[in-house]
């Protein structure tokens, strides 16, 4: 299954057990009139009334008699506690108990059965009481109404010593919020009382709404009120004392009916009217840690073949609205769509028909979520009951009062990669795996393996460039905020491919009003982003595009023998060493590829050259972080990128079982080669249009691998294109290595000419054969006659020098030798003193004689 449901608490498992106890207990000591069977029979009473912050969750139950019991279950603790006894027949619609547990708030109805007298007050429908339970002492009544009333104690940070002041919510169905402050004191010993009891302060929060949702785990009241038949979502943060604030106004472009209301996450909302829920669209609201804002939205259903719901991705600007197909028209849907959250994604699921896994921080292409219908096995992976996300990733099954903690199934979403035919889905899951973030060495070994086996099997996208590029942009953005808006995420910047199975269509929404201005946390994140959206337009990811224009500026500059600032290409070179060393300590385990074992200073400028202007792009928009810090996070990114092109090579190097001795020349390739060189090639290619560094000593590796796997036109194909780079190192070994036969002379022939000038001439001093000779020759007069002025001449020669009548060629060897002898230091050929006009003459007879066939 694609989402793991782990399981945190369970009625049958973690409550019933313990009542059980509980009865046989009181059984044995004849303190009760019936034993483990009544409370047995009256199991289906059994349910949860409410998850708090802490984790604490409430549940209720009731006896033979249709006495109401409140129960605790200590999340941390693991233990159950009992509350309060209410000795009367009533249905409770909803419960919360103060952080101390000394307070309990309770709202009550009356039991819908026939021939009951009104337990409640005369007139009243509902009944909330406010109960000292520390011990069990007053009740309290707050409200006798005849409309539903929720109640919700609020959970400050502060985790140190007891409040003096509790503070409740009552959310009314009359369409009205309110907090109670409640003040509280210690009586004989720890004994805890209202010290207010006679008039509790009240404060009006919101009123006139039509939906509300509480997020238990931030203190947060989102809330939806009309204005001018327009829908407003509003935000109300709670602090550790009285003091509340409102956050921002978004407008909504949902559809809502003012007829009814509807409320989220304030405990089992069974009582809710029926009728009127129905009436009310699916809508909830999403944050997470990074900024984020999203609010999930699903119409009424209008018809049996498709599904729309919609995503407002307000932290980005834009929203998403999706059509899903629900295939068979006699499919019918008899669950509603269940939104939830998890993390850096929200799941939109709909029991038997489909499962939408969106990627919230990068909504921008449809690609980076998956979507999966057609497979029972997937789409059939969550309870079919009602789920309710709670804050975080909690998911709260009401009907069997199960709580789970729902997490990205790792190994799933591999096997689906592995077996997954659709470009869509591979690249999807790839980021879904990569997000997961549990240990990432063994992770990234398991998606490299896979591309090594699907290495050609993607037409819409580069695998090792895209793992690359998102395996990167992982190792780094935990650390970081604002780092996603600055780091590429994808390689990818337009997808074009149809989904199967789902449409959808992109509008630009209205930004949220923020009502504050000084923020902190959460609200400093997204405050962030919004102003990212307003005024960073286009995206600011980084590319090379500066790195590639001032890589071959200085690759220019060094062919024409030109010199930057010593200082300048010093700093560059010291910033690879950095990437190197930083790389080094991070990878401990030797190495089995023949890499970073030469200098290779073209890589090496490249290298620095990234992380020059990467550190300079986020000194300019990564604000309120250290210079240190951000030089750290550029070693890491680049060393990152090093790393997993080494780790792609490494793979590949130790599954075909590759040996050092690849590295000669003078032995025939074999097949585990071909397939080295093949991945070499691949990630050459990934690597060129991003323009990327490599490790030192790659090209080397590639060449040779390509002299032992290539036919020469092939080879010489490669090299003439680029693809095969001739290093100084390679070339070397391949003089060296390679006998004199005429195929191998072909080969050293084909790659001379196709050096830079000035390697060349190093190289051919390396190959002791006429064609060398000859060249180095060439280089020689070339270089003497360049700057050579005519002189009179004697008519007289000396001849006895020279061992050939041919009178041509003697007065070409004099001049020559008089330019040699004029400026013997400024004409010496460096590095080869024997160089001289003697060894060009004795070259050129050699080279006549040969063409002569004499």
């Amino acid at each position: 299954m694609a989402l793991r449901l782990v399981s945190d608490f369970d009625l049958g498992k973690d409550v019933l057990p313990w009542l059980r106890a509980q009865r046989a207990a009181l059984v044995a000591a004849g303190a009760g009139g019936g034993g483990p069977g009544v409370l047995e029979n009256n199991y289906e009473s059994l349910r949860v009334l409410n998850v708090e912050r802490n984790g604490n969750i409430i549940y209720t139950y009731k006896d033979d008699k249709g006495n109401v019991f409140f129960g605790l279950y200590d999340y941390q603790a693991k233990q159950n506690e009992h509350l309060y006894t209410f000795e009367k027949d009533l249905q409770v619609v909803s419960c919360s108990v103060n952080r101390e547990r000394t307070l309990l708030a309770a709202s009550l109805v009356q039991a819908a059965k026939e021939g009951r007298r009104n337990e409640l007050q005369p007139g009243s429908r509902c009944l909330t009481l406010l109960v000292e339970i520390h011990p069990i002492n007053n009740v309290k009544v707050l409200k006798a109404v005849d409309s539903y009333i929720w109640v919700q104690f609020l959970y400050p940070h502060v985790e140190s010593q007891p409040l003096p002041e509790n503070h409740l919510l009552l959310i009314s169905e009359e369409k009205y919020i309110e907090q109670l402050h409640i003040q509280v004191t210690q009586e004989d010993g720890n004994r805890v009382v209202i010290k207010n009891s006679g008039h509790l302060p009240r404060q009006r929060v919101a009123e006139d709404f039509v939906w509300a949702q509480w997020d238990m785990s931030e203190q947060r009241l989102y809330y939806i009120d009309l204005k001018k038949s327009r829908s407003v979502l509003k935000c109300i943060q709670f602090y550790a004392d009285e003091h509340f604030s409102l956050m921002f106004e978004a407008p909504l472009d949902v559809s809502l009916s003012d007829s009814g209301f509807k409320l989220v996450n304030f405990g089992y909302d069974d009582l809710q009217d029926q009728e009127k829920l129905s009436q009310h669209p699916t809508l909830c609201v999403f944050t997470n840690h990074t900024g984020s804002l999203c609010v999930c939205y699903c119409p009424n259903f209008d018809s049996w073949e498709q599904i729309t719901y919609s995503v407002l991705y307000f932290h980005k600007g834009h929203g998403k609205t999706f059509t899903a197909t629900l295939g068979c028209v006699d499919s019918r849907v008899t669950k509603g769509i269940t939104f939830l959250s998890l993390d850096y994604y929200v799941a939109v699921y709909l029991p038997g028909h489909f499962f939408h896994l969106l990627n919230i921080q990068h909504p921008d292409l449809i690609c980076h979520s998956l979507f999966l219908t057609g497979n029972s096995e997937v789409i059939d992976m969550l309870p079919h009951s009602p789920l309710q996300s709670l804050s975080g990733s909690l998911v709260l099954d009401w009907c069997s009062g199960k709580l789970y903690r729902a997490l990205l199934n790792q190994s799933y979403l591999l096997e689906f990669l592995w077996n997954t035919r659709l470009d869509c889905e591979k690249l999807a899951l790839l980021h879904c795996v990569l997000s997961c973030g549990r240990d990432p060495r063994r992770l990234e070994a398991k998606i490299i393996q896979w591309i090594s086996e699907n290495i050609s099997a993607c037409h819409s996208f580069d695998l090792i460039q895209e793992f690359i590029i998102a395996s990167s942009y992982w190792s780094i953005y935990p650390e970081t905020s604002n780092i996603d808006k600055l780091l590429p995420y994808s390689s990818l910047l337009t997808w074009d491919t149809e989904i199967p199975g789902i449409t959808l269509v992109t509008e630009e929404i209205s930004l949220p009003l923020m009502k504050v201005h000084s923020f902190k946390g959460y609200w400093e994140k997204l405050n962030s982003n919004l102003e990212y959206v307003k005024y960073s337009k286009p995206h600011l990811y980084y590319n090379n595009s500066v790195v590639r224009r001032e890589w071959h500026s200085l690759i220019s500059e060094e062919k024409k023998g030109k010199r930057r600032s010593t200082v300048y290409v010093r700093n560059i070179l010291d910033n690879a060493i950095k990437v190197i060393s930083n790389l080094e300590a991070r990878n401990l385990e030797p190495r089995l590829t023949p890499l970073f074992q030469e200098e290779d200073n073209h890589q090496r400028l490249l290298m620095g050259l990234m992380v020059s202007e990467l550190k300079d792009h986020l000194l300019r928009h990564l604000q309120g972080v250290e210079k240190k810090k951000i030089e750290q996070i550029v070693l890491d990114y680049v060393s990152k990128l090093l790393d997993l092109i080494c780790q792609i090579l490494e793979a590949s190097w130790r599954k075909h079982n590759l040996h050092p001795w690849v590295l000669h020349f003078n032995r025939r390739a074999s097949a585990a080669e071909f397939a080295v060189f093949h991945i070499m090639t691949r990630i050459l290619e990934a690597t060129n249009s991003l323009f990327l560094p490599l490790p030192p000593g790659f090209h080397t590796l590639h060449t040779i691998l390509g002299v032992h796997c290539l036919p020469l036109h092939n080879l010489l194909h490669y090299i003439d294109n680029g693809v095969l780079l001739l290093t100084e190192t390679a070339v070397t070994r391949l003089m060296k290595d390679l006998d004199n036969t005429e195929k191998n002379e072909k080969v050293k022939f084909s790659i001379i000419v196709r050096l830079p000038p000035l390697t060349g001439q190093k190289i051919c001093r390396l190959w002791d054969h006429p064609v060398s000779s000859n060249i180095i020759s060439r280089n020689h007069v070339k270089r003497l006659l360049q700057n050579y002025n005519k002189q009179p001449r004697s008519s007289m020669m000396d001849t006895s020098s020279f061992s050939v009548e041919f009178l041509p060629l003697n007065y070409f060897i004099e001049i020559l030798t008089d330019i040699e002898a004029s400026s013997p230091a400024l004409y010496a050929f460096e590095g080869h003193d024997n160089v001289d006009a003697k060894f060009v003459e004795e070259a050129a007879l050699k080279h006549t004689t040969t063409v002569l066939g004499l």
